[in-house]
C-alpha cells in the first residue's frame, strides 16, 4: 500500500450537494485542465462544500489567472484584502442564493502558512503535492493525497499553535482541538509507512522518527511537543521573516485588528479594516415608509455581509435608529419638550396629530431640531461616500432627498409659515449635497398604507397613505432603483434584496 488516492474520473456534478455553491466554479476548472485542490483537511470539507466556511483551494502558478477567470465567470467577485493577506493568497465571494449565503473562495498559489495575523512560512511543497492529488470519493473536487494532508496537519499544528499569537492564545482550547480531531481523521485513511517516508522527503530524518513517535506511538502531549519543536527547526529556512520581525508585526496586526474593530463599531470610521469591495464600495439606501421593515432588512443585510466584508451602516431618521453625538443630546429632551404638546401639527405621522399648522413654540423647537439635523445630514453623506470610495459596502436606512418637501426624509422647515431665510436656506444646502451624491443603490421597500399601520399601531393612517404614495414618485436621479414588495413574506423580501446588494457590488 503506497497511501496515494488512486486516480479516478471526476464525480459527475449533477444534484445536491455537488451542484452548490462551488460547482459551477470547479466545473471550470476541471473543463480547462486547471491544476488545483482542496489542501486542508477533509474532515472540514463537508462544511466547506455546503459554505458554512471558506474552501482553501491550492492552484498551480501557471493557473492562477486561468482559474480567477473560472471563478469570475462562476459568479464570484475578487475582494482585495486590506493588509493582513499573503501575496500568493486571493480571496473571492459569491452569493449562494439558493442558502442565502455569502460563500468564500481562498486562493492560494504558494503554501503559505503560519498564524491567523500573520503568515510566517512559505514551504516549496506546491507542485509535488498538486501532482498526487486525486479526486474525492463522493464530490467533484481534488484533495490531498492522504500522507500529504496528514503531514501537513502537524506541520499547521507547529506553526499555527502557537502562544505568541494573540488571536490563537484567546482560541487555546478549541485550536488544539481542531487539529486533533482532523489529525485523528487523517490518520485513519494513511498507510504509516507512506506517512515517515513523505516527513522524511519533505522535513527531515529527525522529523520522520518523531511523526512514528508522535502519530503512531507515544501519543502524549510531550510527544507532540517534541515533534511540534522538530518541525520548527526543519522549517527554520523557510521562515518569511525573523523571530523579532514576527512578534513584532505579530503584536502590531493584533492592535490594528482591535482598534479597526472598535473604530467601526463605537466610531463607524468610515475605513475598511478587511477587505475592499471589486472596483470600490457602493452605497445602499433602503427607502420606506414606518413599517416596510427597513430596519430588519438593515440588521439582516448586516449579518449576511459583514462576516466576510466590511459594512458600514448609516441611519439618516430620528426615530429609533442610532444617532450622531450631535443630535443625541437634542434627541434625549426631545420626549420632555414635545410632552408640553398635546397633539402634532399636520405633516407628523406618529401619535395625536391635528390639522392646524405649527405654533410659535413648536416652530421654535422645529428650526432648532432641523438645523443640528441638517448638519448631521451633511456629517453622515460625506462618510458615506467617503466609505464606499474606500471600499467599503455602506448600508443606509432611509436616505435625505428634496424632490418632495413635504415628507420621506425631506427638508424640515418649508413646513412653517415663518422661518430666517438663511436658515432655510442652510437646511437646504444639505438635501442639495443628497441629490448631488445620490447612493449608488436604492432599494425601495414597497408597503401597503394597512400593512405599515399594523406594523406600526402608533402612526396616523391618513398619513401613512399621502407619504406611501409621494413615496412612490421619488426618483432618486443617478440612482439604480430596485422596488421590493414589502407586503410578501420576510424571507422573500430578504432574497431580493440581497440579490439587489450582489449585483450591484
Amino acid at each position: 500500500m503506497d497511501g496515494s488516492v488512486q486516480e479516478a474520473p471526476a464525480p459527475a456534478i449533477s444534484g445536491h450537494p455537488t451542484d452548490a455553491p462551488f460547482g459551477a466554479a470547479l466545473a471550470g476548472f476541471h473543463r480547462d485542465g486547471i491544476a488545483y485542490c482542496y489542501w486542508k483537511s477533509r474532515s472540514r470539507l463537508a462544511a466547506a462544500w455546503s459554505g458554512q466556511s471558506d474552501l482553501d483551494l491550492l492552484v498551480a502558478r501557471d493557473d492562477q489567472y486561468l482559474a480567477q477567470e473560472c471563478l469570475l465567470r462562476a459568479g464570484f467577485k475578487s475582494f482585495l484584502a486590506v493588509r493582513h493577506d499573503h501575496p500568493a493568497i486571493s480571496s473571492f465571494l459569491g452569493h449562494d442564493e439558493p442558502s442565502g449565503r455569502i460563500v468564500h473562495i481562498h486562493l492560494h498559489v504558494r503554501l503559505v502558512i503560519g498564524g491567523t495575523l500573520l503568515k510566517t512560512h512559505r514551504l516549496h511543497w506546491e507542485d509535488a503535492m498538486l501532482a498526487r492529488a486525486a479526486w474525492h470519493p463522493a464530490l467533484p473536487i481534488r484533495v490531498l493525497d492522504p500522507a500529504d494532508e496528514a503531514l501537513l496537519i502537524l506541520v499547521r499544528e507547529a506553526l499555527e499553535l502557537r502562544r505568541a499569537d494573540p488571536v490563537v492564545l484567546r482560541r487555546w482550547p478549541k485550536a488544539q482541538q481542531k487539529f486533533a480531531v482532523d489529525l485523528r481523521s487523517s490518520a485513519e485513511r494513511v498507510d504509516r509507512l507512506t506517512l515517515v517516508g513523505r516527513a522524511r522527503e519533505l522535513c527531515s530524518d529527525e522529523v520522520a522518527r518523531r511523526v512514528d513517535t508522535a502519530v503512531f506511538g507515544d501519543p502524549s502531549a510531550a510527544a507532540r511537543r517534541r515533534l511540534r519543536r522538530g518541525i520548527r527547526y526543519s522549517l527554520r529556512h523557510e521562515r518569511l521573516q525573523g523571530p523579532i520581525e514576527q512578534q513584532a508585526r505579530t503584536i502590531g496586526r493584533a492592535a490594528m485588528r482591535a482598534g479597526g474593530g472598535l473604530a467601526a463599531r463605537l466610531f463607524r470610521v468610515p475605513r475598511p479594516w478587511r477587505r475592499r469591495a471589486p472596483g470600490g464600495g457602493v452605497v445602499t439606501a433602503l427607502i420606506g415608509v414606518d413599517g416596510s421593515g427597513k430596519t430588519t432588512v438593515m440588521r439582516a443585510v448586516r449579518e449576511w455581509l459583514g462576516p466576510e466584508v466590511d459594512v458600514m451602516p448609516v441611519y439618516f431618521g430620528t426615530g429609533g435608529g442610532r444617532p450622531s453625538f450631535l443630535l443625541l443630546p437634542l434627541k434625549l429632551m426631545l420626549p420632555l419638550a414635545m410632552a408640553s404638546f398635546r397633539s402634532k401639527p399636520r405633516g407628523s405621522s406618529h401619535g395625536q396629530v391635528s390639522d392646524r399648522r405649527p405654533g410659535p413654540a413648536y416652530s421654535l423647537l422645529l428650526m432648532v431640531w432641523a438645523g443640528v439635523l441638517a448638519v448631521e445630514k451633511r456629517m453622515k453623506l460625506v462618510a458615506a461616500r467617503r466609505g464606499a470610495e474606500r471600499g467599503l459596502v455602506v448600508v443606509a436606512d432611509r436616505y435625505p432627498q428634496d424632490e418632495d418637501l413635504t415628507y420621506n426624509d425631506g427638508p424640515l422647515l418649508p413646513r412653517l409659515r415663518y422661518a430666517p431665510r438663511w436658515l432655510r436656506a442652510f437646511e437646504a444646502r444639505s438635501y442639495a449635497m443628497a441629490r448631488r451624491l445620490p447612493p449608488d443603490l436604492v432599494i425601495k421597500l414597497d408597503v401597503s398604507a394597512e400593512t405599515a399601520a399594523r406594523r406600526e399601531p402608533d402612526m396616523n393612517l391618513p398619513m401613512i397613505r399621502k407619504r406611501t404614495e409621494a413615496l412612490r414618485h421619488l426618483a432618486f436621479r443617478g440612482a439604480k432603483v430596485v422596488r421590493i414588495d414589502a407586503d410578501q413574506p420576510l424571507a422573500a423580501v430578504l432574497r431580493e434584496v440581497k440579490r439587489a446588494i450582489w449585483q450591484a457590488l
